[in-house]
Formats: structure tokens, sequence, C-alpha cells
């Protein structure tokens, strides 16, 4: 059984977009194959309704914002992607 920061897999999945936790190899190292997927699964549908916000162009902050919740979830799939392929 999977020990999910934040009670669950998705709110693991959205305190990385947050960028409230880090992952890492270290970090994933207890968890099962399902366990992998079902997180990859969420940080794929939250890096989707991430590039699907479309702040104004003159919002210099609010793009900002996003691209960096992009590149959060971005290098936390990453992570999850190479943990399932068995990385060392």
């Amino acid at each position: 059984m999977a020990n999910w920061i934040g009670g669950s897999c998705p709110a693991m999945a959205n305190q990385i977009a947050g960028g409230f936790c880090v992952i890492s190899a270290a970090t994933l190292k207890g968890y099962l194959p399902g366990e992998l997927q079902l997180l990859r699964f969420e940080l794929e549908k939250q890096l989707r309704n991430a590039r699907a916000e479309v702040p104004p162009q003159d919002d210099a902050l609010a793009q900002q914002a996003r691209n960096h919740k992009i590149g959060r979830l971005s290098s936390a799939l990453q992570v999850v992607q190479h943990q399932m392929s068995g990385g060392r």
C-alpha cells in the first residue's frame, strides 16, 4: 500500500503541481508498479489541465505560474516513468 503524500494519489499530483512536494527516485522507492501507473495517470491529467489554461497575453505572472506548473509536472512525470522502467 502506497503512502501517498497528501493522502491520496490525486492529492499528491496536485501537491506536485503546486510545488508543495518534490518527488525523486528515493521518494518512489516503495511504490508498486500499479501505484506508479496511477500516479503517472494523475500527473498526466494535471499536465493536460495546466496546458489547457490560457492566461491573458498581458499577464506575465499568470504565464510564469502556468509555465512553472507545467515544468514541475513534466519533471515529476519523467521521474515516475524512469522509476517504472526499472531505472536505478
